[in-house]
């Protein structure tokens, strides 16, 4: 039998027009569809009628065990001789664990594609009126992780990048601002958490880093979220352009 084909797609930050011509065609011709937690489930209508459909969201505490399913379907379907699509919210190798499936993939022998996607960390401050970097404030950008803050290099974070972005940070946003005002990060300095963003149901936050936490609790802000912290997230005031849900509005940063 001949083997089939991965492709490892992005399928964009969450609205549905925001996936690539090539990540929409993949789907289209797909025989398998293994789709993530955040993946706009708008997104399956392009898959053909008889595509198995295979939901692999990870919950709390049980990531390693599903991912390793994750692995065993990629190559038992491939094996089978199917075209299977790995589709994945934002960019496959953004926090999106592609490069561990790649290596499975390569370690069995099957063919596979990545297809970048639109990732969360750029797409969705763009939509909450915050551009990432800019002539006058923003030279340089750091993404990291939200969860794994033993591995970060906090000083070197909070005095070298001009503009910092969180992935998956909600949920340990005081101890992120703390460490970060602890390493030398001036506590004014403007920050913003938004979530849900590029959907109808985004909504943003914005405040001083130091008073983030409190803003981000009393608007009960929760994830899936992109938190910002950088001078670009003034900008906000003048740029923001994309209508955000009822009851999301903003605190807007001022300076004291």
């Amino acid at each position: 039998m001949t083997v089939g084909k991965v492709y490892l797609v992005g399928a964009g930050p969450g609205d549905e027009k925001l996936i690539t011509v090539y990540g929409r065609e993949c789907l289209e011709r797909a025989d398998v569809v293994i789709y993530d937690r955040l993946v706009n489930r708008k997104l399956l209508r392009y898959a053909k009628p008889d595509a198995e459909l295979l939901y692999c969201g990870k919950e709390p505490g049980r990531h390693d065990t599903v991912q390793q399913q994750i692995h065993e379907w990629l190559v038992e379907h491939a094996r089978r001789g199917k075209t299977v699509v790995r589709l994945k919210g934002g960019d496959p190798c953004v926090f999106g664990r592609a490069g561990e499936e790649a290596e499975t993939l390569a370690r069995a022998g099957i063919p596979f594609e990545i297809v970048p996607g639109v990732t969360a960390g750029i797409a969705v401050p763009a939509y909450a009126g915050i551009p990432v970097t800019h002539r006058d404030y923003a030279a340089s950008l750091a993404i990291v992780t939200g969860h794994r803050s033993e591995r970060i290099d906090w000083k070197a974070l909070a005095e070298g990048c001009d503009t910092i972005i969180v992935y998956m940070g909600a949920a340990n946003l005081p101890d992120i601002c703390r460490r970060l005002v602890a390493a030398g990060k001036p506590y004014d300095t403007p920050a913003a958490i938004i979530e849900r963003g590029t959907t109808e149901r985004q909504r943003t936050v914005a405040a001083p880093l130091a008073a983030l936490p409190a803003e981000a609790e009393k608007a009960g802000i929760s994830h899936p979220s992109i938190i910002v912290i950088g001078n670009v997230v003034r900008l906000r005031e003048t740029l923001q352009w994309f209508s955000e849900h009822r009851g999301g509005e903003a605190v807007v940063y001022t300076e004291s």
